[in-house]
């Protein structure tokens, strides 16, 4: 830092410095809109190259942001006025044919979007410099996260990974990279590159020094001591938070977040590439220049200050609006993934010595399964320990987007969106108090969740299928003629139930007068007319069975659907969106019941609320035979995608009924296996080697003739059994004695029913794993250690898919679930808004908060078209917390496994309890005696 000496004719701009290789760690819109800005000077300067595919489809992006959807005069007009490369005009029309294809996207999205474009550039973060080597030839040097580049023009020739370098140095005018002794390596041991002067050569070597301590060090490096009489060598360190560091800080919550939204530029200035900064910069809005200089996010930011006030000028050089931003404190910005940095137009030569190359950190993790309630997707290392997983935050992707869904969020990392607990209060006691309202206020919750389910397949598996020539008409048109009715019918439901509530809160059309604090008639209104699609709703037996057959007999079509799972939208298995509609209908009758116990019977809503329930119940009665069967078929084809060596799993009268983790005693020991329990076979598998994270079945024991007995003194093992087949016997241990006694009613059960039947059919048989070998054989046991240190491997290598199914979560927790915890689950369904806090948080950040499928799916609001995170409860504990945890709040629940804690805060005591009563479902799974005795009767 160096005072300037003539202020008035220096331009201050905001660079990024530090580019991170994967831009979902920044965590905020403002951080990614100020490197979409830097992405945007990069191309108008020729710095970001790349062809012209790229080149369009970047600008693209861009104009989406600054006017939104695409519109061929105003974006002609647009593209006349404000030239983003040179010679943009040969370009004009394949930028409108992308720009076409941005519909609907925000300028959130864009930014996103042409981040994740850029990164994959080649030039993307590159900043040249001159240079030549040993032989005279030019060429240009460059740093990046991975180490320093050699580029000969902007084609790049060579680079040399930090984890190579051994030091960095340089004398006068000459850079020096020392190696690392490698027999396989044709390189020096010193590399030696010629710069214009000591000044140049200097600055980029501080500038590797800088890149080298932010990318691979733990922590600051300490400043070097003062000689006490000579100083020999340069004292430059790199000062500020590592990229580790600055992660872990965000993870723990110590930054405070900008209230930020990102709003269409609509520039319509024309901006000259070749104009002066002095003439063409316009001075930053003050509530801008203020967010900039806000300390808030992720990364380190150096910015020079000096004593008197300098003029700013923003990467965007356009006259804009400037998008909506809170106050914020004057301080140096931090932004996440990045250093941006306030540097003057001539920069200032560097100094020094970069420090002894350190062990690459890996960014902080949010662990494992085993140890972390974080994952949407689990991994485990090679050590068996926690592996790690990325914080990203990803703004909504289009229908063909093929990317994983988030592992973590910074909704469950940062506490950002903190709302003051006294505005909570305030707002509390607005609304009405009573229980029905809040019941009412259930079914718009959870109505608006099921709309979004249906349109995951009315809206986006429809329009993703209407790009793809892989399925049957035929299939197409069952679909879709079925599926469409609902959604135009649950739609205008929906907007009724909100109305009446806003009726209800006095928050619209107060003057109007009427008895409208009560839901019945409605309820009782729309479900009379929902009969009329029950038409529909009795085809959906059909459709699903026509889907898995159109899987089994179309590779074309098998892939389609595996990929179409891969969207963050398709949050859970394709078939179970399928079967949204039936159970819905159990959702309804469940609310009417609860609403008619509330109300006695003289209340004004009684009469049309017990006309409902009786309608509903009706219609649940009637489809009651359709969701077991389709129930049990949508399991069977979940597990069949689960398997390798099973290809025959789907058969008739096959019925599942557990699965879990048990360890199996062998001649190596107790080895980790998934067992999966049938009503005719017990099969036991492992991890395989696959890159979809199936489980390769190892053997079978058919379950006619099979006999049980507890072997926990024979063998010295606890919770352990003893399971004899005709053929072979089988020696198996759970982690406690709860899930032995589940095994052991589920197991006794199966086997009472194998022997009322007949033998088995011939076909149940040949459908058995060719693979029935003695589990002691010493191929299989071989088989099996590989397969196990496989299963330790990092997921981070592994493809996405298929990781993060109930059948992992149990496989990591060590648990199991049975088909009736499932049946459970399907009527323990939630959504809503929940206040949550970490155990060393201070505040509680609000999230919009589905409960389904033995997992919460987190999202900013109830408008997002896909979570942001997830995490799966098997194995939690729920409870209260308790005085020493100083929770001076109502209505909050806890969830903890292991050292992971998670507050959550409901609105009222209703919310409360249904929350308590779903999660509980999910975090102790029941027995089959009691949950056959459970007071509320279940429909499966």
């Amino acid at each position: 830092m160096k005072q300037i000496r003539r202020p008035k004719h220096v331009v201050v701009k905001f660079v990024v410095k530090f580019f991170p290789p994967d831009h979902a760690q920044l965590q905020e819109e403002l951080t990614r809109y100020l490197f979409a800005l830097q992405v945007k000077q990069d191309l108008a300067q020729g710095r970001l190259t790349c062809n012209d595919t790229s080149t369009a489809l970047l600008i693209s992006h861009i104009v989406q942001s600054e006017i939104g959807d695409f519109d061929e005069t105003i974006d002609r007009e647009h593209l006349a006025k404000n030239k983003y490369i040179p010679h943009q005009e040969a370009l004009e029309d394949k930028i409108m044919e992308f720009h076409h294809n941005h519909m609907g996207q925000t300028p959130a999205e864009s930014d996103f979007q042409l981040l994740e474009i850029a990164r994959r550039l080649e030039m993307y973060g590159i900043r040249l410099h001159p240079a030549k080597d040993r032989e005279g030839t030019k060429i240009n040097l460059a740093v990046a996260n991975t180490g320093i580049l050699v580029f000969q023009g902007h084609t790049k020739i060579n680079a040399f990974n930090w984890a190579k370098v051994r030091k960095l140095s340089f004398k006068r005018k000459r850079f020096l990279i020392k190696l690392r002794p490698d027999v396989n390596s044709s390189f020096q041991d010193t590399l030696e590159f010629l710069m214009a002067s000591r000044d140049f050569c200097k600055s980029f070597w501080k500038i590797c020094v800088e890149h080298h301590a932010f990318f691979r060090l733990f922590e600051e490096p300490k400043p070097k001591p003062k000689p006490v009489l000579f100083s020999r060598g340069s004292s430059f360190r790199f000062s500020g938070r590592t990229q580790k560091q600055v992660l872990d800080y965000v993870k723990e919550g110590g930054h405070k977040k900008v209230q930020f939204e990102r709003k269409h530029s609509k520039i319509h200035s024309i901006r000259s590439l070749t104009a002066q900064p002095s003439e063409q910069h316009t001075e930053v809005p003050k509530q801008t220049a203020r967010a900039y200089g806000d300390s808030n996010d992720a990364a380190a930011v150096q910015s020079c200050r000096q004593g008197k006030e300098l003029k700013s000028s923003t990467e965007d050089t356009g006259q804009h609006k400037s998008p909506s931003l809170k106050k914020s404190p004057k301080e140096g910005r931090k932004v996440d993934g990045a250093v941006v940095s306030a540097v003057e137009e001539e920069e200032e030569p560097a100094k020094d010595r970069i420090q002894q190359n350190r062990p690459q950190s890996q960014q902080p993790s949010t662990g494992s399964l085993t140890g972390s309630p974080h994952l949407s997707e689990l991994s485990i290392n090679s050590q068996g320990g926690p592996s790690v997983a990325n914080m990203t935050l990803s703004p909504n992707l289009s229908p063909d987007a093929k990317q994983s869904s988030p592992l973590v969020s910074p909704l469950l990392n940062d506490p950002s969106c903190i709302r003051a607990d006294d505005e909570e209060e305030v707002k509390r006691k607005r609304f009405p108090t009573e229980k029905a309202y809040f019941i009412a206020k259930e079914v718009a919750t959870t109505e608006r969740t099921y709309l979004k389910d249906l349109e995951v397949i009315t809206s986006w598996f429809q329009s993703a299928v209407s790009k793809e020539d892989c399925m049957p008409e035929t299939l197409k048109n069952l679909i879709f003629s079925n599926f469409e009715p609902l959604h135009k019918f649950h739609t205008g439901f929906l907007k009724e139930i909100e109305q009446r509530l806003a009726l209800w809160e006095g928050r619209s059309n107060a003057h109007i007068k009427g008895d409208y604090q009560r839901i019945g008639d409605v309820m009782l209104k729309n479900i009379q007319s929902m009969k009329q699609l029950t038409i529909h709703l009795r085809k959906h037996n059909e459709i699903l069975m026509e889907l898995e057959n159109g899987i089994r007999n179309s590779r074309k079509l098998e892939t389609f659907c595996r990929d179409f799972e891969l969207q963050k939208v398709c949050y859970l298995p394709l078939n179970t969106f399928l079967l949204r509609p039936l159970h819905r209908l159990m959702h309804y009758k469940q609310i009417m019941e609860r609403l008619c116990k509330h109300y006695p019977p003289s209340h004004m809503d009684f009469r049309d609320s017990r006309a409902a329930l009786a309608e509903i119940s009706e219609m649940v009665a009637q489809l009651h035979g359709n969701m077991i069967k389709m129930e049990n078929f949508q399991k069977l084809h979940e597990l069949k995608k689960d398997l390798i060596g099973m290809d025959n799993l789907v058969i008739p009268g096959r019925e599942f009924i557990r699965l879990g983790s048990l360890s199996k005693l062998s001649g190596k020991g107790l080895q980790q296996r998934m067992f999966f329990l049938f009503n005719d076979i017990l099969l036991y598998t492992s991890r395989g080697l696959t890159a979809s994270n199936q489980f390769k079945v190892h053997g079978h024991l058919p379950l006619y003739g099979m006999t049980m007995e507890e072997s926990e003194e024979e063998w010295g093992v606890p919770h352990c059994l003893t399971l004899r087949g005709q053929h072979q016997s089988i020696v198996v241990a759970a982690s406690s004695r709860a899930e032995m006694d589940k095994w052991t009613e589920d197991i006794q059960m199966a086997i009472d029913l194998a022997e009322k039947s007949s033998d088995p059919a011939p076909e149940l048989l040949a459908s058995s794993p060719p693979d029935n070998k003695s589990p002691d054989e010493t191929p299989v046991d071989q088989e099996s250690e590989d397969d196990l240190s496989a299963s330790r491997t990092s997921l981070e290598r592994q493809s996405p898919h298929r990781g993060n199914t109930t059948v992992h979560v149990c496989w990591h927790r060590n648990t199991s679930v049975s088909m009736i915890d499932f049946s459970i689950a399907v009527e323990n369904q939630l959504s809503g808004n929940l206040l949550r806090k970490f155990k060393n948080s201070n505040g509680w950040q609000k999230l919009w908060v589905v409960f389904t499928n033995f997992c919460m799916f987190f999202y900013k609001s109830h408008q997002d078209n896909h979570p942001l995170a997830s995490l799966p409860l098997l194995g939690y504990s729920l409870t209260l917390p308790s005085e020493s945890e100083n929770i001076h709040k109502d209505y909050v629940f806890k969830l903890h496994f292991k050292s992971h804690v998670y507050y959550f805060r409901a609105e009222s005591e209703y919310t409360f309890e249904r929350w308590m009563e779903v999660i509980r479902s999910a975090t102790s799974s029941a027995s089959r005696t009691r949950a056959l005795s459970h007071k509320e009767p279940h429909a499966y």
